[in-house]
């Protein structure tokens, strides 16, 4: 087998998982960069060849058969797998009263069918090697607390972190662990959304203040970077955090204590 490491890292032409992707690339990994954006996609792993060993693959987390795939062509390219970031996932800003089917399908199919998908494949093959893995799961403050507005969100999150669980109990036997991390504030463009949306639900509210609002109750007195979540994926990644398995993790600067 090979010595050079290989993650997967859905959901990465931009934000949090690019800047997962990066950091992994510089602690050495091959890395399978991964988004439903072919063009945003390909700009990335432009963006990203100097840092490594980087290769892209367009697909759609919410359907199985395109997990497989993923899989099957980080293997086909580099030789093996070793770490797995389900990074992909999308938000949904609406009052209680207005969620429709059709949120709850879009929401529930990218952030928690894709998950599933994403752990199943990465498990199959980890079991396929017969070598130890690792599965990385985006989870969130709102697996850990329930937000006005965002309850649809929050209630795919906590399914997230269920899942993370269960997998773990029912994957350790196989050496393989599964982690979230749960990030909090970020200045993103999935947060420019959830700032557009919350000002849509309150007209009272200004553009700007509901991130300022959130973002200003973080202890640590600023708003979290892509960086601050690599660094917790570059540890979960790591040899370093073997004998983790099952822990839904906050990095949120200091927002929900739990």
């Amino acid at each position: 087998m090979m010595t050079k490491k290989v993650a997967v890292v859905t959901g990465s032409a931009g934000g949090l998982g690019r800047g997962i992707a990066e950091r992994l690339l510089k602690d050495g990994f091959s890395v399978m960069i991964h988004d439903i954006n072919k063009e945003a996609l390909t700009k990335t792993e432009s963006e990203l060849k100097d840092l490594g060993d980087v290769a892209s693959f367009v697909g759609d987390v919410s359907k199985k058969e395109d997990q497989e795939a993923l899989v099957a062509a980080t293997v086909e390219k580099f030789g093996q797998l070793n770490v797995f970031v389900n990074n992909a996932g999308v938000e949904a800003v609406t009052p209680f009263m207005d969620i429709d089917d059709k949120e709850l399908e879009r929401t529930f199919k990218i952030n928690v069918f894709g998950t599933v998908y994403g752990t199943q494949a990465a498990a199959a093959q980890f079991i396929k090697q017969g070598t130890s893995g690792k599965i990385i799961n985006a989870c969130s403050i709102a697996g850990h607390e329930a937000y006005e507005v965002l309850g649809t969100y929050s209630a795919s999150k906590h399914a997230v972190k269920a899942f993370t669980h269960v997998a773990a109990k029912e994957l350790a036997s196989k050496h393989i662990t599964v982690n979230a991390y749960c990030p909090g504030v970020a200045k993103t463009k999935m947060w420019d959304r959830i700032d557009e949306e919350m000002v849509k639900a309150d007209p009272s509210l200004k553009p700007g203040e509901p991130f300022a609002k959130f973002s200003g109750e973080i202890a640590l007195g600023r708003y979290e970077t892509p960086t601050d979540v690599a660094n917790l994926v570059h540890f979960l990644a790591s040899e370093d955090s073997d004998y983790i398995t099952g822990q839904a993790i906050l990095v949120d600067g200091g927002l929900v204590y739990n």
